[in-house]
């Protein structure tokens, strides 16, 4: 390129590609000024002029604002600066786009209605701030009291959801089921019961009573139903139930009838109840922990089971 050389916005426009109506709209902004004019009063531009277009266009391109690049050729900003900010923005809007295509995904494969998709579409847009705050006022509701046990508050808050920045669709439905759950009042009074009584490290009184010898079979026959994928909620469960029913109404001589699964299931709600169960689960798949089968507990498969029997 000749330094000397001046160049006509048509010439302009030849060399960067923009058009002509858009590099008379930056000459007018003072962004690119013309160097001088013509005799007959056209703008030229000069070699500089262009660089600076060129520059112009590049960070327009990427999205920078046009008083940022005004500030960029003027000297005032760094182009260094100005892509580091701009990086940092880009960033965010990344997340916010990966966070869209996964909500996008639940909708479209749960078949969500017009309440759900906009729940889901408030809760996931939330900050993290936001979102640490929501947990947040869950446990200090749920377990602020003074004499709240120490031990259960530590093991609640050890283990806060924390939705990731590209989180799958798996993710995404259970961070809204979960943020539906804390909000629950009845729920709360269920982990509050059931985390004291586990952290106590107390023994259930049913537990006790039936002896270690029926406890053992019943959870041997419980992990074998959920390691076969047995619905506690199906027609499979009912004779693992049925056998079990009778075994522990034998034990407490028990009439084995509706009454007496009803209060089985309210003995092993003290301290396994399955929505405070369900509550750990989307905790674990909202945070990408593995979920592992033999740590889950027993009792919430077995307390579905007797109620699902008793409510049929």
């Amino acid at each position: 390129m000749d330094a000397t050389a001046l160049y006509s916005i048509g010439e302009l426009s030849r060399r960067t590609g923009l058009p002509v109506r858009t590099i008379r709209f930056y000459s007018d902004a003072g962004v690119v000024a013309p160097t001088t004019r013509s005799p007959a009063g056209y703008r030229l531009y000069d070699l500089d002029a262009l660089l600076r277009l060129e520059l112009l266009r590049t960070l327009r391109e990427l999205g920078v604002d046009l008083a940022t690049v005004q500030r960029v050729l003027d000297r005032e900003l760094s182009v260094a600066e100005v892509a580091a900010a701009h990086a940092d923005a880009v960033d965010v809007q990344i997340r916010m786009l990966q966070l869209r295509r996964s909500v996008l995904r639940v909708v479209a494969g749960r078949g969500s209605d017009p309440e759900e998709t906009k729940l889901m579409h408030r809760l996931t847009q939330l900050s993290d701030e936001e979102r640490r705050r929501l947990i947040d006022d869950f446990i200090d509701g749920t377990f602020g009291t003074v004499d709240a046990e120490p031990a259960v508050v530590a093991m609640v808050r050890a283990a806060t959801p924390d939705l990731p920045d590209d989180p799958s669709s798996e993710q995404v439905a259970a961070w809204v089921e979960l943020a539906e759950l804390i909000g629950d009042e009845d729920f709360r009074a269920r982990i509050r019961r059931t985390a004291v009584h586990q952290a106590a490290g107390r023994t259930l009184d049913i537990e006790s009573e039936a002896g270690e010898e029926l406890m053992e079979f019943t959870r041997q026959k419980v992990a074998e139903a959920r390691e076969s994928g047995i619905d506690p909620l199906g027609d499979r469960a009912a004779p693992v139930i049925d056998d079990l029913v009778h075994r522990f109404a034998e034990v407490f001589a028990r009439t084995p009838d509706a009454e007496f699964r009803d209060w089985m299931a309210r003995q092993f709600e003290e301290a396994h109840d399955p929505r405070v169960d369900r509550y750990w689960r989307l905790v674990w798949i909202v945070n990408g922990w593995q979920v592992v089968p033999d740590l889950l507990p027993v009792y919430p498969w077995l307390i579905q089971a007797l109620r699902n029997d008793r409510d049929a």
